[in-house]
């Protein structure tokens, strides 16, 4: 109808969308997979879901996820679970999970998701979708329920590279809303895609391919090194040789963040309120986040207001922003040898559900390889180079330098255009079983 009228529509004119459920929507319900957030409404929309609605997108609903985006297995929800689509007693990665699920499955075209430490990419890597991380700053964060501010950072999952370019065309850009923002060029990302890669050094860090990667995902991502170079790009090896700092220094950073940004949910003026309370206040609101907030969701506010605590602040917490400083270095270094550094996104391919739940230091172990990423700010980007002997999808990360997300699109979709993996579907929605 608005093409009959000569109406101008928007480059995403008319496309499904489904989004992670703490970006904000007016009017619907948005928990963070929470029962501390039961019923909240939130009264205004996110800066990104503004700029897709006037793209044109229509928004289908929200997608699971784990709770406040706390996990790696979509399995902390309030919920339940969400299944994989190529595996369905499998979990689709997280803490997007849904929302990767969703695109792989063909209920939507894209999804918005969050990525801390690899939200948005490993659910991509398990689901055998696209997912992309931008810059910190690149995109307004502004209508994002906060994990921790400074790893935060909205991103989207697509079934192509080219779905992911245009989709960072209309959610990218300053926001006065959002101080964290930047005002960087945006680059015509869906017409650089087809350019030539001769030009392009990929490095490949030595760090990111040890023994706890499997073997089946390391052949896999230096099969589609090889094909990278078959087009015409280069290699060199870089060194990101605090790697083995990165779990550890995540991991006290957004659990600090997360218990100070978490404190604000009490149950006095929304969401989740205890009826078994007695006493006072402090009674009431000691009683409804110890009911409303799931296991590791209080698990990470215990250890995060450990670490800010007095006399363990510099033990801890000022120790840990110094190896973020050290890392952020290393990509710094790396990047003066090579425009794009690639590496497996995640060093498995998706387990079974319940797998992991119940040993914390394993599911936090297997963001290794996306968590450097969040420390240090800079652009990746996840698509599947393949399978493994059980048929599940495995991820190749291409990270950029600081607003290079034209590189890893480029480069990411030359490498999709031949291998074609992406045009495979799960036999479960093919009809199989």
């Amino acid at each position: 109808l608005a093409i009959e009228k000569g109406t101008e529509i928007g480059s995403l004119y008319g496309l499904p969308f489904a989004n992670k459920d703490l970006i904000c929507i007016k009017g619907v319900p948005t928990t963070c997979c929470s029962k501390i957030l039961k019923g909240y409404l939130p009264p205004y929309n996110a800066t990104v879901i503004d700029r897709l609605y006037k793209a044109g997108a229509i928004s289908i609903g929200n997608t699971n996820m784990d709770e406040f985006a706390m996990g790696s297995s979509t399995e902390n929800s309030c919920y339940g679970p969400t299944s994989n689509p190529w595996d369905i007693t499998k979990v689709p990665g997280g803490s997007s999970g849904g929302a990767a699920s969703a695109v792989a499955s063909g209920q939507t075209i894209f999804a918005l998701g969050s990525d801390t430490g690899g939200s948005v990419r490993c659910p991509a890597s398990f689901c055998g979708t696209v997912g992309l991380k931008p810059t910190y700053g690149r995109v307004s964060r502004y209508g994002l329920i906060a994990f921790a501010n400074s790893l935060d950072q909205i991103g989207c999952i697509t079934k192509c590279v080219y779905d992911a370019a245009l989709m960072l065309e209309v959610i990218a850009g300053k926001d006065p809303l959002d101080s964290t923002s930047l005002d960087i060029k945006i680059d015509n990302y869906t017409e650089e895609l087809s350019k030539p890669i001769s030009n392009k050094i990929i490095g490949i860090p030595k760090e990111f391919f040890g023994e706890g990667v499997n073997k089946e995902v390391k052949n896999s991502v230096l099969k589609a090194i090889d094909t990278l170079e078959t087009l015409g790009a280069k290699s060199v090896e870089v060194n990101i040789p605090h790697l083995e700092y990165t779990i550890a220094t995540y991991y006290l950073i957004c659990m600090s963040e997360a218990s100070s940004n978490l404190a604000r949910f009490d149950g006095l003026r929304y969401g989740y309120a205890s009826e078994s309370f007695e006493g006072d206040v402090y009674d009431f609101i000691k009683r409804t986040r110890s009911e409303g907030f799931g296991a590791e969701v209080r698990r990470r506010i215990f250890l995060g207001t450990y670490t800010l605590s007095a006399g363990y602040y510099d033990m801890y917490y000022i120790k840990a922003l110094k190896a973020r400083t050290l890392i952020k270095k290393d990509f710094h270094e790396a990047f003066k040898q090579c425009d794009c550094i690639v590496s497996p996104t995640m060093p498995i391919t998706a387990f079974k559900m319940g797998e992991l739940l119940n040993d914390p230091i394993q599911m936090y172990a297997i963001d290794i390889l996306t968590c450097p990423v969040n420390l240090a700010g800079v652009p990746a980007l996840s698509l599947p180079c393949g399978f493994d002997s059980n048929g599940m999808p495995i991820g190749f990360q291409l990270i950029g330098d600081f607003f290079d997300e034209k590189t890893i699109l480029t480069l990411g979709y030359h490498l999709e255009q031949e291998l074609n993996i992406y045009r495979k579907i799960p036999s479960l929605i093919r009809g199989g079983t």
